[in-house]
This record gives C-alpha cells, structure tokens and sequence, in this order.
C-alpha cells in the first residue's frame, strides 16, 4: 500500500518491497486534488521494478476502488 501523502518516489526508494508485490494499492487519492502527486509518474515507477503489477487507486473515505480491490482479492482465492 502506497498513500498519495508519501511521495511518488516510494516505488523507486523500496524497490524489493514493490518488486515482490503482485499488487499496489494506492491510497487516499481523495487527496489528489490539494498535493503535488504525479500519479502516472507513480504507476511507472512501480512498474519500472515490477512490471507484473496491478495497480489499484482507492479512497477508504469515499470508497473509490474497493470493489475493485475486493474483486481482485476474490479473484486471488479462487486462482
């Protein structure tokens, strides 16, 4: 799990912890409107280490990407 408020650099500055993920989960993106995150930038950073990642955007306080998440979990415990 990334949050938006930690910088789009983390990929790139925790490489073996994102290489090692089959999924990032980026947080809060409610937010995005008031900080200076690239989140195209960030997406390509994770995939520079792992370009087998999935990526799912999510905000916890308006429920974006849950049932995303939720799918792709579900999708895990079957395969």
């Amino acid at each position: 799990m990334l949050s938006v408020t930690e910088g789009e650099d983390k990929p790139l500055k925790y490489p073996h912890m994102f290489a090692a993920a089959s999924l990032m989960l980026l947080n809060k993106v409610d937010l995005l409107p008031y900080l200076n995150f690239d989140v195209e930038k960030c997406m390509a950073y994770a995939r520079e280490v792992n370009p087998n990642i999935d990526i799912i955007l999510i905000s916890a306080t308006h429920g974006e990407g849950m049932e995303n998440w939720l799918n792709w979990l579900e999708a895990q415990r079957c395969a």
